[in-house]
């Protein structure tokens, strides 16, 4: 049975509208349609009266879909370990249960290996797969004009914590982002093995970059000692990315986001806010670019045009 909070989670953290209907087996809600002068869908059973049962996802369809789209934009790299359990329910706002049956769906189709013991989980097996472009174009293209107003949100917001740093920052402020730099750049030039590997290329150097680009962040955002706009930056990444608040990585886009850091970080420390709101603006197009990259991907392979800037 399909629990109430599982229905609400969508509204309460994703921005989707549960829909009322009758539970069917397995959880998924079931509702009817009536589509004059049109043939029911190929999963769809004939009803009475011209009447299609339509399948509505379910809350563990809606949560394999959210995990295969994090996956696939790298906000959980390849050979890293998915948040516990407890952790993944109270992040979605949904039952354990529904996290355990999302998660065994992942890991029945190969995208999760299961490891037991001290260090055991769930890992995340391979990056982008077949199977994951469907999930992401259920998860993005419904979403993506109010995504495309979120992103417009996310970069003034931004744009007004990177100003208003650099004119409350001091002294243990700027200790804090320089040390986070620091960390940042060391992930991003880290030399990575196997052939063909480049800077920020690896399971490992992924999950660092995207750490200390964080920690970089969240300096910065400390700097401007305002707590509201901190938890408005948050929920905005959070609304943003799948659900999760974790920055979208793209390796390769680790040698322009090493740059922007850097101007970011000097601007701040130097006390120039117009050119740090400028260089934020432009860095969290990148957010955008990672998206935008990874929705196209999911629809080439039904022939479908890109979606409009």
């Amino acid at each position: 049975m399909v629990r109430k909070q599982d229905l609400k989670f969508a509204e309460a953290r994703t921005g989707w509208q549960a829909e009322p209907g009758r539970s069917g087996e397995g959880g998924d809600r079931v509702v009817h349609e009536e589509r004059p002068g049109t043939q029911p869908d190929a999963d769809a059973s004939p009803g009475r009266g011209g009447l299609g049962t339509l399948r509505v996802p379910s809350a563990v369809d809606q949560v394999a879909d959210r995990l295969l789209t994090a996956i696939a934009l790298g906000e959980f790299s390849v050979g890293e370990r998915l948040p516990a359990e407890r952790e993944l329910a109270a992040i979605l706002g949904v039952s354990r249960p529904t996290v355990r049956a999302a998660v065994a769906r992942l890991r029945d189709i190969g995208c999760l290996d299961v490891t037991r013991g001290r260090a055991g989980g769930h890992y995340v097996r391979s990056g982008w797969r077949e199977e994951s472009a469907p999930a992401v174009r259920r998860t993005l293209e419904p979403r993506w004009e109010q995504t495309k107003a979120l992103l417009d949100a996310r970069g003034l917001v931004e744009s007004l914590i990177a100003r208003t740093a650099a004119e409350r920052r001091d002294a243990r402020d700027i200790e804090r982002m320089t040390a986070a730099l620091a960390e940042y750049t060391e992930a991003a030039t880290a030399p990575a093995t196997g052939p063909g590997a480049g800077p920020g290329a690896g399971p490992a150097a992924g999950t660092r970059i995207r750490r200390s680009d964080a920690a970089l962040h969240h300096a910065i955002t400390r700097a401007a000692k305002n707590e509201p706009l901190a938890l408005y930056s948050r929920q905005l990444l959070r609304d943003i990315s799948a659900g999760f608040p974790i920055e979208p990585y793209r390796g390769n886009a680790t040698e322009r986001a090493l740059a922007d850091h850097r101007a970011l970080t000097d601007a701040v420390v130097a006390g120039d806010g117009d050119t740090a709101a400028s260089v934020a603006a432009r860095h969290f197009d990148l957010t955008e670019q990672a998206l935008r990259a990874a929705l196209e991907r999911s629809l080439r392979p039904a022939d479908r045009p890109a979606p409009e800037a």
